[in-house]
């Protein structure tokens, strides 16, 4: 899988990245090379997140889990 991410220079010294395509997903680093290895942890993190369990009212619906 492939995702752009767009990385940012911070006001305070830095860089902070964002992943538009993940909404919410986002993390900083003292120096790039810190961003990146937290953006793949950031990544991973935001895809992992495990939904609660729904009604199925209409027996038509399900819940699947996929690996990408």
């Amino acid at each position: 899988m492939k995702l752009k991410v767009v990385v940012h220079e911070a006001e305070e010294g830095g860089f902070w990245a964002e992943v538009p395509s993940i909404p919410g997903c986002a993390t900083q680093g003292e120096t790039f090379e810190e961003l990146l290895k937290n953006i793949y942890e950031a990544v991973e993190g935001c895809l992992s997140v495990d939904i609660e369990p729904t009604d199925l009212v209409d027996g038509k619906t399900r819940v699947m889990e996929i690996a990408v």
